[in-house]
This record gives structure tokens, sequence and C-alpha cells, in this order.
């Protein structure tokens, strides 16, 4: 599905000379300017490039088959069952190369950010667990671990110092509590160092998690060179 292309994205800098990266995925049917207005929400000590990348437009079967972006397919109201590993596999090498893109520009990774919600936030923590370097961190908002029977195989030593903040709302009727809480579990099991915060919300982003999101961002980002 994705060629050696970067991604198509948005880049917005929330100062100059950026030290620090966040690249921030969007969830299912949406594109990479839906979280945009977060890089005015959030007031962070050092300046930081955000990159907002755009998924591929691909079928997808809970949805008939209609043509949209998405990170992989879904195939069932079980979001947990008949997982597309192959779209998996594909974005997480979509977003490697964004990582690598980042770093040719002077960005070392522990100073990178995965973020991403629902789908976007599936690709984050899949990817991020995947890493020979540790990431700065990885905030998965209202998602849930991907292809979780693979993950013991496949985890990094290193990836285990990425520190993760997982959100989820208590009325999340898309991706289920449930789901993204027994993800919790499965992380910290892994010896990930979770924060996790949960709302009362359906599936989508409020205004508190937004300041968690604020206060955890900050703790890592530095003003020093």
């Amino acid at each position: 599905m994705f060629n050696n292309n970067i991604l198509s994205h948005i880049a917005l800098e929330s100062g100059k000379h950026p030290r620090h990266s966040v690249i921030w995925l969007h969830g299912l049917g949406a594109d990479g300017q839906d979280f945009v207005p977060v890089v005015d929400e959030l007031e962070l000590p050092a300046a930081v490039r955000f990159v907002f990348p755009h998924a591929p437009q691909r079928p997808v079967t809970i949805n008939g088959g209609f043509v949209m972006r998405a990170w992989y397919d879904i195939a069932t109201q079980d979001i947990g069952a008949r997982q597309d590993e192959t779209g998996i596999r594909a974005s997480q090498a979509a977003i490697e190369a964004l990582i690598a893109q980042e770093v040719d520009r002077g960005i070392a990774p522990q100073r990178i950010f995965l973020a991403g919600f629902s789908q976007g936030g599936a690709i984050a923590l899949h990817t991020g667990l995947r890493q020979k370097i540790p990431l700065g961190g990885v905030l998965a908002l209202s998602t849930y671990l991907p292809l979780v029977e693979t993950v013991a195989k496949e985890v990094r030593a290193e990836a285990l110092r990425t520190p993760v903040f997982m959100a989820h709302g208590r009325s999340d009727t898309v991706v289920p509590y449930a789901l993204g809480n027994a993800s919790r579990e499965a992380l910290q099991k892994l010896g990930c160092d979770v924060e996790w915060h949960e709302y009362a919300m359906p599936h989508s982003v409020c205004p508190e998690e937004l300041l968690d999101i604020q206060r955890w961002l900050a703790k890592r980002i530095s003003t020093e060179d």
C-alpha cells in the first residue's frame, strides 16, 4: 500500500529551531488536519516540530468497503479480532520513515514522540515498541495495542524504556474502555512505563485530557541543548 516516498503530511513548528518532534497520527476516516489545533492548545517549554501525516486511502471492510484514510483495514465490529497484520506493519514502516526523516533533520530519537488517536494510537504503540533506540515517548489516545500476541516476541528491550501516556474515555463505544484497559495491563506486564488516564467521555478528546498531555510532554521536553 505504501511506496518508498514519505507520507504526505502537515508540518508545523511552535517556535524557531525545534529540537523535539511529535509525529501525531489521526483516526480512521480523518486526516492529518484533525489534530492541527492541538499545536495552539499545548504550552510547552521548548520549540517543537509537529508532524501530522495523512494515512493512505484504502477500502475499509467494516464500512462496506468504502475508501477512506485508514492506517489499516478493520474487518469486524470486534476490532481486536481478525486484525489486518499486513496493513499494520505497512503503517509501521511508513511511520519509521517519518522518524528517520526527523533524525536526518537533526532531532535525536529520544526527542521524538509518537502520538495517535484511535487507529493512529494503535500504530503509535505498535511502532514505538519495535524501535532499536528508545523514543521520547508514546501518547496513545482512545486506542488499544494491536497484534498483542506478537508483542512479547518482537518488543525491543530498549523500547521498553520509552514512556507511554494512555488515555481513554469510560463511555467509549468505538474502542471499548475494557479493550484499552486490557492493553494497558498487557503493556505493564511487558515492563512498559505506562501513565494511565481515564475520563468521563465517549470516543473523543476532552480539555482535561489536553491539560494532562501538556503536563506529560512538558516534563519530557527540555529547553537544554
